[in-house]
């Protein structure tokens, strides 16, 4: 079993840069497609940014660029997340997510088929 642990979530005003961060507890062998999806108030959970094992990346449309997604290639325990130019609408419920034995492919924003999750950071963007 693979736990993760994510991090970093606060309280910022809008424009403003938050790094969010998932640890692994253990290192991972094989394909994997990692990732962070968020839960803002009242909507469902979406796909925010995903990393592979082979470093390929994909953002959601709603990133415009504001967000980076990276993973420690010393061991691929630690994934980040760094956000910035924050808006309000941003505001969400983080959680770090794991597939293992699979890359991203075209389901990458499908988050069932992502068997572990960390426990939420929160994101409170003030205007």
């Amino acid at each position: 079993q693979v736990q993760l642990r994510d991090s970093g979530g606060g309280s910022v005003q809008a424009g403003g840069s938050l790094m969010l961060s998932c640890t692994k507890s253990r290192a991972t062998s094989g394909t994997y497609c990692m990732g962070w999806f968020r839960q803002r108030p009242g909507k469902e959970r979406e796909a925010v940014a995903i990393v592979d094992s082979d470093d390929v990346i994909t953002y959601a449309d709603f990133v415009q660029g504001r967000f980076t997604i990276s993973q420690d290639n010393t061991n691929k325990k630690v994934m980040y997340l760094q956000m910035d130019t924050l808006k309000p609408e941003d505001t969400a419920m983080y959680y770090c997510a794991l597939a293992r034995f699979s890359g991203c492919g075209s389901t990458w924003s499908t988050s069932r088929r992502f068997g572990f999750w960390g426990q939420g950071t929160q994101v409170t963007v003030s205007s």
